[in-house]
């Protein structure tokens, strides 16, 4: 039984000898065909010098993994010692690696290269969206001011309104110097109301361009066609779409604010009482106090909720940078698992029938060693020790008196290595005390 397992196993190995060297001949191509089309988005050159270069480059790496693979088939099923056994999978980890470094990046780029590209393309869709939406933010804040800014204007506006109909402040009606500060005051804020809403429809008008440079980025992403072209028009957007985030931020109106706030405060002008009466001069000596005392406090409440908008963290410079197939694999190799383990099965699979080979080969030889002399021997080597039987008749030699002799002399042999000599007449004579 064991010798027919052997054979049958002996037999298996020689039938997909053929076989094993076109799988491994085709796995070869399969990796070249895909490093051709890896490389070739990487080199630079006219299309010519590209085009050789590819294939001189793939040719030299189909070539080295069909070699090294038949070298490790061919050698290491036979490798039978602890120490050679371990050197040859260091050597077949070394060459595992090697091949990767040559061949499955790159044809990893081929099979999911522009799938990459469109990645990165996305993602830098929504980092653009983001900064776009913090650039307008930042410079709509400024709008949060506006409501305050026209309650203190109409304030202003209404109380010299009433001074001058019915003297509210100081009790004497017309247009006297309390009446003109409060208009100066609702004057001031009235101007910086317009600048506000003068920058709103600046900020819209900016928004709404740079929501457009986004949606023909999105549109380039999802697109059908080559990569290449797409990149390029895309790169262009962004370089749009980054000066449309720049004039966001220049366009805030919250410096503005600040400014006037301060100049609320520290240019108040006060006119001089024109009362005529002693006691209206002094009712509007004191009117005018309370008037700066109010435009003040308005004044540091809008300086600081300046503060707070200029305080906001503005958008940081974003850099488009445009990658090649091969580096965008890398860069994201997680959200493309499935193509990398197909890179790197087309040209390690291999390792896969060295192993069954080891197996194999291993299964042999452990019947054959179960197996008598006379069942391991086959038909030829047993014609051949006949032949050889019958020459030494003619010559007239009794091999099984000779096999007889030879054993008996590696006995007596044996005997005599186990025998120390005890003669004397050896041994040189023995020297005496000097004289």
């Amino acid at each position: 039984m064991a010798l027919g397992a052997s054979h049958r196993l002996q037999d298996g190995v020689l039938a997909v000898e053929t076989m094993t060297r076109f799988a491994l001949a085709v796995l070869a191509l399969a990796s070249g065909v895909y490093t051709y089309l890896g490389v070739r988005s990487l080199l630079d050159g006219s299309p010519t010098a590209v085009f050789f270069a590819a294939i001189i480059y793939s040719a030299s790496v189909s070539v080295a993994i069909y070699a090294f693979w038949s070298y490790m088939a061919r050698f290491y099923p036979h490798v039978t010692g602890a120490a050679a056994r371990g050197a040859m999978i260091g050597v077949m980890a070394l060459g595992c690696a090697m091949i990767i470094a040559m061949s499955s990046w790159l044809n990893a780029a081929a099979l999911a290269g522009s799938a990459a590209l469109e990645q990165h393309l996305a993602e830098t869709v929504q980092d653009y969206t983001a900064d776009l939406d913090q650039a307008h933010q930042n410079a709509l804040a400024a709008q949060s001011l506006l409501p305050d800014i026209q309650r203190t204007s109409e304030r202003f506006s209404r109380l010299a309104e009433d001074e001058r109909q019915n003297g509210a402040l100081t009790g004497t009606t017309g247009a006297g110097s309390v009446v003109q500060l409060l208009t100066q005051m609702s004057s001031q804020l009235s101007e910086l109301e317009a600048g506000i809403v003068a920058s709103r429809e600046r900020v819209t008008t900016l928004f709404d361009q740079g929501r457009a440079h986004l949606a023909t980025m999105r549109t380039l992403v999802s697109a059908p066609g080559a990569i290449a072209p797409r990149s390029d028009e895309f790169s262009a957007e962004v370089v749009a779409l980054s000066g449309v985030i720049t004039s966001l931020e220049q366009t805030s109106i919250a410096p503005s604010v600040k400014r006037a706030a301060d100049d609320l405060s520290l240019g108040f002008i006060a006119p001089v009482a024109d009362g005529r009466a002693a006691d209206l001069a002094e009712r509007q000596d004191q009117v005018m106090q309370t008037i700066r005392t109010s435009v003040s406090a308005q004044s540091q409440v809008l300086s600081e909720a300046a503060d707070e908008i200029l305080a906001r963290e503005p958008v940081a410079e974003r850099r488009f940078v445009p990658l090649s197939s091969a580096e965008a694999v890398l860069r994201y190799a997680a959200d493309f698992i499935p193509a990398w383990a197909g890179a790197i099965s087309i040209d390690l699979l291999p390792a896969v029938l060295v192993f069954i080979l080891t197996v194999v080969h291993g299964a042999i030889r452990r019947q054959e060693e179960r197996m008598p002399f006379a069942q391991r021997i086959t038909a030829a080597e047993l014609l051949e020790a006949l032949e050889v039987q019958r020459a030494l008749n003619r010559q007239g030699i009794d091999v099984e008196q000779a096999l007889q002799s030879a054993e008996e002399e590696d006995e007596r042999g044996r005997i005599d290595s186990n025998i120390t000599s005890l003669d004397m007449s050896a041994k040189a004579p023995r020297k005496g005390p000097p004289a």
